[in-house]
């Protein structure tokens, strides 16, 4: 399984996985034409997306969403209260297929489940991916953890998780105060300090990777994310930072 992290920001995200020439993607939150150069980028030239997975409705991740959809013939996958609350966004697709929260569907050589994460949307969701060696976690856009989500993320060998804000930072930084609220509600995103509580309750020894995401170009740092994370990991997880504007190399996973 090869890992591509696109994008990953408030202004857009990106990610890609693929696994014996089968490759999707999770979430389209740039132009069509920024998603084929940083698949480019990230060493994926010459594969085409079979599907696109959808975590929720909001721009940020679904802003391309159509155009690709279109572009390759491909079918959209999300929640139903997702998909419809993107429905006016995706514009007319080739294809989609519902997959509620607490359902998976199986795509070749790996299976592809959802879970419900607490976020400002209609039915957002986070996602597992499992194939014959390893499983990857996805947790983005979420306000708090929950068993649930600690449920979901137990014995996977890589993670994309969430570490959008330092909380000194968001409170003492520029942005109005309404905005300071829903950032820092159970609705909103995750600070340093609670995903790394979510990552040492899912943490055990044969987890590999760890990917800190959506981390807040105002309110945070690579380097109080990665500190915050290795604070529970050690040296023992590889930990990358996704970034809004370079793509990370594929990885393997």
């Amino acid at each position: 399984m090869r890992l591509g992290v696109l994008a990953s920001g408030s202004r857009g995200n990106a990610l890609v996985i693929e696994h014996e020439g089968c490759m999707v993607f999770f979430d389209a939150g740039l132009s069509g034409k920024k998603h084929t150069e940083r698949l480019l980028a990230a060493g994926f030239g010459g594969l085409f997306p079979e599907a696109l997975f959808i975590s929720h409705e909001h721009s940020d991740h679904i802003k391309g969403a159509g155009v690709l959809a279109r572009k390759w013939n491909i079918p959209v996958y999300g929640s139903s209260g997702t998909l419809g609350a993107s429905r006016r966004s995706l514009g007319k697709l080739p294809d989609t297929g519902i997959l509620e929260n607490g359902t998976g569907v199986d795509f070749r050589s790996f299976t592809v489940s959802a879970f419900s994460i607490a976020h400002d949307a209609t039915d957002p969701s986070g996602y597992v991916i499992e194939w014959d060696s390893g499983k990857l976690g996805i947790a983005t856009d979420l306000g708090k953890s929950s068993p649930l989500v600690e449920a979901s993320l137990k014995g996977c060998s890589a993670l994309i998780l969430e570490f959008n804000h330092d909380e000194d930072m968001l409170w003492n930084g520029s942005y109005p105060w309404h905005l300071k609220q829903r950032i820092a509600s159970t609705t909103g995103h995750l600070s340093n300090s609670m995903a790394s509580d979510l990552l040492g309750a899912v943490y055990h020894r044969d987890l590999k990777v760890c990917v800190l995401a959506h981390l807040s170009q105002e309110n945070n740092s690579p380097h109080l994310a990665e500190n915050a994370s290795r604070e529970v990991a050690g040296g023992t997880v590889r930990i990358h930072t996704g970034m809004q504007d370079t793509p990370l190399p594929a990885m393997d996973l």
